[in-house]
Formats: C-alpha cells, structure tokens, sequence
C-alpha cells in the first residue's frame, strides 16, 4: 500500500499540516481558558462567558482539528509504509506515540472543561499553568521527529 497517494502526497501533507496547526492552536488556547475560568470563579456571568467559550473551542475547532489531523495521518502514514512493514520508521513509530499522548492530553483538557462547567475545579492555578506547556512541548519533539527523521 506504499506509495497509494500518488501526486496526492504533497497536498494530504499540507492539509495535515494546516489541521496541525488549527488542533495545536485549540490546546494552546484551551488550557489558558481553564486557567482564566477557574481563577474567575466557578459561578455568575463571568463563568458562564467561560463555559460558552471553552465549548466552542471544543466543538468548533479542538474536535473537528482532530479528527482530521487523525484521518489525514494515518493516510500519509500508510502511504509511507507503516502498514506494509516498510523498515526505517522508527521516527514515525515515536511520532504516533506523542500523538497518541497528546490526543489523550486532549481529552484530558475536554474533561477538565466540563468538570469547570459543572463548578469542580480540582487543580491549583499553577499545576494547570504547568499542565498547559504539554502541547508545546510534545509539538516541538513531533516536527522534529517529522522532519529530521532520527532513526
């Protein structure tokens, strides 16, 4: 199955990247909207401007930015090989593997929304600013992994 993309290849690549962008925009904003929700206050108006947001973030973009940058990977994953046993990926096994984590650091930040929404805030303000590096962090070992290739 390597190779199936054909001239398709270079445009799945650049639509991944683009929902890349848009999913890692939506957990860099999200994590901060929790940490702003939650310093405001679990209840009153503010709180429900913070619940409506968060749930737009997570409807609008989070969810859909996902979906799609799943779909479009595994499609270039397999287009490189990855299901057909082709040897020297290791790069691409580490890179699914951080973005098994952050999908799951994704669901995490879902779930700690809608406990706020519900009035539970069961982190301290600073463990949610430490909380929030994870996908800077996770994305700079990603692109390069994508890029360099290691091994």
């Amino acid at each position: 199955m390597a190779g199936w993309l054909g001239s398709a290849y270079p445009w799945v690549k650049a639509a991944h990247l683009v929902f890349v962008i848009f999913w890692m925009a939506g957990l860099f904003m999200l994590p901060r909207y929790l940490v702003y929700h939650q310093e405001d206050g679990l209840t009153g108006p503010q709180a429900e401007r913070w619940i409506e947001r968060e749930k737009k973030l997570r409807s609008i973009i989070l969810g859909p930015a996902m979906l799609v940058v799943w779909v479009l990977g595994l499609m270039l994953a397999a287009h490189v090989g990855l299901f057909s046993g082709v040897p020297g990926l290791g790069w691409l096994h580490a890179k699914i593997i951080l973005v098994v984590a952050l999908s799951a650091y994704h669901g995490w930040a879902v779930g700690y929304s809608k406990r706020l929404a519900r009035g539970e805030a069961r982190l301290s303000g600073r463990t949610l600013r430490l909380l929030n590096e994870i996908p800077g962090v996770s994305v700079a070992f990603i692109a390069i992994l994508a890029i360099v290739q290691p091994f």
